[in-house]
């Protein structure tokens, strides 16, 4: 339901993450710039989003997506300069929209030049091995030598990406720092990235081994150990209580904390909202996703607090996750949430994952998640860039279409979203499951107003007892104001009035 106005206007947001080297290129060079997110704004605004998420856009050798900042406190060239940035923030306020940046606080970029000048303000370890067992989440040790001091250096990403030490105060006012020199520019909040890893054990103490496989998915190696000493220190607050406090309380604050929703508490002490990483893992399976909705309802008391997210830059795209047939009911059960959901740019339209770069940019596979967004099917590049330029990854094509094919037509991806969007904020408060229903079907009820249910099996099913529809899956066969079916198709949801 729409917030009330002593309510934070985040409460059930609809945020809309760019990836800005994907988003829209202005000047030919292939990549996507500040100038072409401000000149498609427009397109977030008719979705019915309330604000826009930014994935980073500081200078950076791009050695991972630009998720290794040498400078939080510029635009990359490639990107466009502060003065676009500044426009571009106007731009989104003039449309009613709020502008979150990305804050990678964990750690730089080995190029950023604090590490050669303020070389105290990393982890580091002396000795000729490795102080300890600790892997990095791409897989392999976490530890690697410098050169130039001949000392180790924890990174608990890439190589090219050493942790911070969060545990000094000087590198605590500096990060917070940065955040006040963006909030003083107009932007309203900031996405803070893998914030379970700030703090570590003090005295790198070994992880011992994993006891069961991870409740959410590592890459390559990193699920073999329990994660006990390099990350998700018990006294998380020591950072996170420096970024509250430099902010305030009217800057939203969004945590990826990467963990089962029951040990999110501590973070959201201090953050605003977290994602609900549970969700959007879980496997196809009306069970597995009530189970991941419930977990995520209300971790010890932070009902409402929740973020949730099915599809990002980092994972695949939602018709690879949960299948072709399955992606508008994914689309009816994200929106119908009660809490702030994400929706990641060409969601919208039913993108799905591409191949990729040849040759990569991105050594963890993650390219074929970033393709550029279609704006128009028929046009070069699908309307990313100008016809003679070449895109950082090649254009790809969506059922349906592009931006310019959906918007007028009222069974498109886009027609559900933005009418999914529309509808969510009559929405009454909080979720309660239907418990009396057919194996395979998912059904939930917000306030005392509205039903929704969908059809995860791959088979018919009773549909429970409902009035009449509001938005359907699949209008072209059940149409608003339409009595709610008997029946459920496979990958068919409804939104309806409750009987």
């Amino acid at each position: 339901m729409p917030a009330s106005p002593t309510s934070p206007w985040w409460l059930d947001a609809v945020v809309y993450q760019v990836y800005p080297r994907s988003f829209q290129d202005t000047d030919g060079d292939g990549d996507g710039d500040l100038r072409g997110i401000a000149a498609r704004l427009d397109h977030v605004r008719e979705l019915g989003a309330d604000a826009v998420w930014l994935s980073p856009v500081y200078p950076s050798p791009m050695a991972d997506g630009g998720y290794d900042v040498a400078d939080y406190e510029d635009i990359d060239p490639r990107f466009g300069t502060l003065d676009d940035a500044d426009t571009l923030i106007a731009a989104a306020h003039e449309r009613g929209l709020k502008l979150l940046m990305d804050v990678v606080p964990c750690h730089t970029s080995i190029e950023h030049p604090w590490f050669r000048a303020h070389p105290e303000r990393y982890v580091w370890a002396d000795g000729d091995e490795p102080p300890n067992n600790w892997l990095a989440a791409f897989g392999g040790g976490a530890w690697s030598r410098d050169r130039q001091s001949g000392r180790w250096y924890l990174h608990s990403f890439y190589a090219e990406q050493p942790d911070l030490n969060w545990r000094r105060s000087d590198v605590r006012e500096a990060v917070a720092a940065s955040l006040c020199f963006w909030l003083r520019r107009g932007v309203d909040g900031f996405r803070l990235d893998a914030i379970d890893r700030l703090l570590k054990d003090p005295e790198l103490r070994d992880d011992p081994p994993a006891s069961a496989p991870p409740v959410l998915p590592e890459l390559g190696d990193a699920g073999a150990l329990e994660p006990v000493h390099s990350r998700n220190a018990p006294d998380i607050g020591l950072a996170l209580g420096a970024l509250r406090g430099a902010v305030g309380d009217d800057a939203l604050l969004v945590g990826e904390v990467y963990l089962p929703a029951a040990q999110l508490p501590p973070y959201l002490e201090h953050v605003d909202c977290a994602f609900a990483f549970e969700l959007l893992h879980a496997r196809w399976d009306a069970r597995a996703y009530r189970a991941a909705i419930a977990a995520a309802l209300d971790p010890a008391g932070a009902a409402g607090r929740i973020a949730w997210v099915l599809s990002n830059h980092d994972f695949p795209r939602l018709p690879d996750r949960v299948g072709h047939g399955n992606t508008r009911a994914a689309a009816l059960l994200a929106l119908t949430l009660p809490g702030a959901v994400f929706v990641y740019q060409g969601d919208e339209i039913g993108m799905a994952d591409g191949p990729g770069g040849d040759p990569p940019h991105d050594r963890a596979g993650r390219d074929r998640h970033r393709h550029p967004m279609l704006w128009d099917g028929d046009a070069p590049h699908g309307g990313f860039t100008p016809a003679a330029a070449t895109p950082w990854l090649p254009a790809i094509e969506v059922d349906g279409g592009g931006v310019a094919q959906q918007s007028g037509a009222p069974d498109s991806m886009l027609s559900l979203y933005r009418d999914l969007i529309a509808s969510r904020r009559t929405l009454g408060d909080g979720l309660s499951f239907v418990d009396d229903i057919d194996d395979g079907v998912l059904a939930y009820r917000r306030g005392d107003r509205h039903l929704v249910a969908i059809n995860m099996s791959d088979a018919p099913r009773a549909c429970p007892p409902a009035g009449t529809i509001v938005r359907a899956t699949h209008p072209q066969r059940l149409g608003a104001g339409a009595p709610a079916p008997a029946r459920l198709q496979p990958g068919e949801g409804v939104l309806a009035v409750c009987e």
